[in-house]
């Protein structure tokens, strides 16, 4: 059995269930250990390219209204391997190469693997797709034992939450800066997990543009931002595309100093273990008298003084 992932949460989840030996053939945008020993079949365009916010979001959009997609597969390479399946994705075609492009790929190929597509909506969806994995690998108990696991670390932020019988906290996961998305998908459902409800959000659904009047009516106590592919030092670099909106300093989140950034693969990266490290440290920013910051996660998110930034 050999597996190609298309997506690097899938391939996130074969190395956390231990399978990384059946795996060849990622993606240039799967995690450091996986790119330090599996060769890179799906390339993109944009590759070792640094653009800002803007010119990122007006690349892609052009891209999907011309029918184009800037991920390509190294079509030799991927002969080579000739996986038995692969693992891809139609939830975004902006994020990651799609099954229809991989179909493209494949057709030729003299072996025909199985096309595995992963396309959660919502984070059961996710912990299902770590099944589904597993299956396709002849691996199903291992991927039970891994959803078992990480299923017992979200409940128990769930009950120490009912413990402390902690209200809800009124917050924002933004997702794209310039211009700002809301969050879709599995995130809405991290929130409520961790103690809060985003009502901007769109539950099980794609994200999509929000404009600043909106924002601003709501009225977050907690803003988060998660720009999709960046870390919290690239949100820094661009944080003055939101501090610098007129009104900013109006919201209650930045009143409060209550402004944080993330890692993007604590929520748009769809891999079961992630987005329970993802729950974990919202829990922490929503209601921190209750949970303390995650040791093996603080890297992964700062806090930021949005009363200074915006002196």
């Amino acid at each position: 059995m050999t597996a190609s992932s298309f997506l690097p949460a899938a391939t996130q989840m074969i190395y956390d269930m231990g399978l990384q030996h059946l795996l060849d053939g990622i993606t240039f945008e799967c995690p450091p250990a996986a790119l330090a020993e599996k060769q890179k079949v799906v390339r993109c365009v944009l590759e070792g390219k640094h653009y800002s916010s803007e010119e990122i979001d007006r690349i892609f959009s052009a891209s999907k209204a011309q029918g184009k997609s800037l991920y390509y597969v190294d079509e030799p390479l991927l002969a080579s391997i000739a996986p038995d399946v692969i693992f891809t994705q139609d939830v975004c075609e902006v994020c990651q190469i799609d099954t229809h492009c991989t179909q493209q790929a494949v057709y030729k190929l003299d072996k025909q693997p199985a096309l595995v597509s992963l396309s959660p909506n919502n984070l059961d969806d996710v912990f299902q797709c770590a099944i589904t994995i597993g299956r396709a690998l002849g691996e199903e108990a291992a991927a039970f034992a891994y959803v078992t696991a990480l299923q017992q670390r979200l409940d128990a932020v769930v009950d120490r939450l009912r413990q402390h019988r902690s209200p809800l906290r009124r917050v924002m996961i933004m997702e794209w800066m310039a211009p700002v998305y809301n969050c879709g998908h599995w995130i809405p459902y991290q929130v409520a997990y961790a103690g809060g409800v985003d009502m901007l959000s769109n539950p099980a659904g794609d994200s999509i543009v929000t404009p600043w009047e909106k924002i601003f009516r709501y009225d977050p106590e907690v803003l988060v931002i998660a720009p999709c592919g960046f870390l919290t030092g690239r949100s820094l670099d661009e944080l003055d595309l939101v501090t610098k909106v007129p009104g900013w300093e109006n919201l209650q989140a930045v009143r409060n100093n209550e402004v944080h950034l993330a890692d993007y693969d604590l929520f748009t990266q769809p891999s079961a273990s992630t987005l329970t490290d993802g729950v974990e440290v919202l829990a922490h920013l929503f209601h921190p008298h209750i949970f303390p910051p995650p040791q093996h996660l603080q890297h992964k998110f700062r806090s930021i003084d949005s009363r200074a930034v915006t002196a």
